[in-house]
C-alpha cells in the first residue's frame, strides 16, 4: 500500500494552460489523494472554458515566465511544499523548461532532454549518435536550389519525407517519390514554415528536415519513465495515416487500441523504444513514442516528452488505465497502475476533406452519432470554413471516438463511418 502524501509537501504544479483532461481527474486519482493542485501560467484567462479551468485549481499563480525575477518570486512561497511539476501538450514544453531551473529539488527531465525531444533535427542527431539502426537517413535543408536538391537525391534517395522542425503533429509533412515532386513540396514548405512557426508557437528556429521514407505499419505507445531511466509501457496503439488510405497527407487518420501485436513484436518494439529514450536522456516524464514495424525491424519515427493525443481516453476506455494520474505519479515518484486486462476496443477517427476549399456540406454525422460504438464527436470547422490539408497546416474538420467491447463490431462501425461521412468542398 502506498504511503500517504505528506501534508507539508503536497503541491503538484501544472505549468501553463492546455490542461486536458481536467484537474478533476487528477483529484480522483487514488495515488494522489491528499495532493493540492497549482497552476502556474502567464496568459490571462480569455475564454469561459479557461476561467472554469482556473476554478478547479487549489492555487493559481500568474507571472511572467520569461522573467527570472518573476518566477523566483512566484514559486518561493510554495517551494518547500512542492511535490511534483508537469505540463500538458507539446506546446507547453517551453514553459516547463523555464520553470525547471526554479524547482531543482523536484524530479524532472532536464531542459536539454526536453529540447532534444521537441526538435526533430536534434532528435534525429541523438538517435544517430546512440544507435544509427533505429532511425532513417536524414539531412537538414534551408533552400530549394539546384545543388541542394541534388544533394538530397544523392544522400537520402527516393521516396523521402519532408517535415518541419519544431512543429507538432503532421503539419507541413509531405512525401516525395521523384525529383519534381520533391522540388514542388520543398518550395511550398519553405513558403509556409515561417508563418506557421510563428502562429503556432513552434520550438526553436524554423528548419526543414528531409529523411528517408520507410514503408511499414505505424504504431505508438506511451511510456512512463522513472528518475533512473526505467520505463513502464502502456499498451500499443495501431495508427493508420491518411496516406495509407488514399490521402496525399500524413495525418493520423485512424488510431485503434488494443493493437494486434504478438509478445515477441511488443518486446522488440519496447527494446527499440528504450534505445530512443536513452538517446534523448529522458527521465521523470511520460513519453509518446511513434514507431514503424518494417521488414528490417522496428524504426523510431519520433519521441515526444508528453502523453499522446487522446491516449488518456483510449487507455481509460480499453483498459481502465488512468494515464493522467500515472503521469504525475511518475514524477513524484509513486507507484503507477497499468492494468493489462482488455475491457474493449477504442478508435479515434480524424476527418479531412478529400479536396481543399470552402466547406459546402457535411453529411452523415447524425447517423454516425447513432452507431452503437459511438462515444463522442468534436467539430473543429463548420460549413463556410476553409478545409485545409494537414500538410498545408490545416486541422481536421472533426473527429469521432468509437468504443465497443467487440473488435469485429468496432471495425464494422468504422466501416459504416467511412461510408456515411461525406464532406463537399468548393474552390471559392
Amino acid at each position: 500500500m502506498s504511503k500517504k502524501i505528506p501534508k507539508d509537501k503536497n503541491i503538484v504544479l501544472l505549468v501553463a494552460f492546455g490542461i486536458s483532461p481536467g484537474i478533476k481527474e487528477l483529484k480522483e486519482g487514488r495515488e494522489l489523494k491528499g495532493c493540492r493542485f497549482a497552476l502556474l501560467h502567464q496568459k490571462k484567462a480569455s475564454t469561459d472554458k479557461q476561467k472554469e479551468l482556473l476554478e478547479e485549481f487549489d492555487i493559481v499563480i500568474r507571472c511572467n515566465l520569461d522573467s527570472h525575477k518573476a518566477l523566483t518570486k512566484a514559486i518561493k512561497p510554495f517551494e518547500k511544499e512542492l511535490l511534483a511539476v508537469t505540463c500538458r501538450g507539446e506546446v507547453n514544453i517551453p514553459a516547463l523548461q523555464k520553470v525547471i531551473p526554479h524547482v531543482p529539488y523536484l524530479r524532472t527531465p532536464t531542459t536539454e532532454s526536453l529540447d532534444w525531444s521537441t526538435n526533430k533535427l536534434k532528435m534525429r542527431r541523438c538517435f544517430a549518435a546512440y544507435d544509427r539502426s533505429i532511425t532513417p537517413k536524414f539531412m537538414v535543408v534551408k533552400d530549394a536550389q539546384k545543388n541542394t536538391l541534388k544533394k538530397i537525391g544523392e544522400k537520402i534517395g527516393f521516396p523521402l519525407i519532408i517535415k518541419p522542425v519544431g512543429l507538432a503533429t503532421s503539419l507541413l509533412v509531405s512525401v516525395a517519390f521523384y525529383h519534381e515532386e520533391m522540388e514542388s513540396s520543398l518550395k511550398k514548405t519553405l513558403r509556409k514554415i515561417n508563418k506557421l512557426h510563428k502562429d503556432l508557437s513552434g520550438r526553436g528556429t524554423p528548419e526543414i528536415l528531409v529523411e528517408q521514407f520507410i514503408d511499414g505499419e505505424m504504431y505508438s505507445v506511451d511510456a512512463h519513465i522513472g528518475s533512473r531511466g526505467s520505463a513502464q509501457f502502456n499498451p500499443f496503439v495501431h495508427v493508420k495515416t491518411g496516406h495509407s488510405v488514399g490521402f496525399d497527407d500524413f495525418f493520423a487518420y485512424q488510431t485503434i487500441t488494443p493493437a494486434k501485436l504478438n509478445k515477441n513484436s511488443i518486446k522488440e518494439a519496447q527494446e527499440v523504444s528504450m534505445k530512443a529514450i536513452r538517446a534523448l536522456k529522458l527521465r521523470s516524464v511520460t513519453a509518446h513514442i511513434e514507431l514503424l514495424q518494417t521488414e528490417g525491424g522496428w524504426k523510431v519515427i519520433e519521441v515526444g516528452p508528453r502523453m499522446g493525443g487522446f491516449r488518456h481516453l483510449m487507455y481509460k476506455l480499453s483498459y481502465g488505465i488512468d494515464t493522467t494520474t500515472n503521469d504525475v505519479a511518475t514524477r513524484i515518484p509513486r507507484k503507477i497502475s497499468i492494468p493489462k486486462r482488455e475491457k474493449g476496443h477504442t478508435a479515434v477517427l480524424k476527418y479531412y476533406a478529400k479536396k481543399e476549399g470552402v466547406i459546402k456540406n457535411v453529411t452523415g454525422i447524425k447517423k454516425v452519432c447513432e452507431l452503437k460504438s459511438f462515444h463522442s464527436l468534436k467539430s473543429n470547422k463548420k460549413v463556410g470554413d476553409r478545409a485545409v490539408f494537414a500538410k498545408h497546416g490545416g486541422k481536421e474538420i472533426f473527429r469521432v471516438i468509437l468504443f465497443n467491447k467487440e473488435r469485429s463490431k468496432l471495425l464494422a462501425d468504422i466501416r459504416r463511418c467511412e461510408q456515411m461521412i461525406m464532406i463537399k468542398t468548393a474552390k471559392n
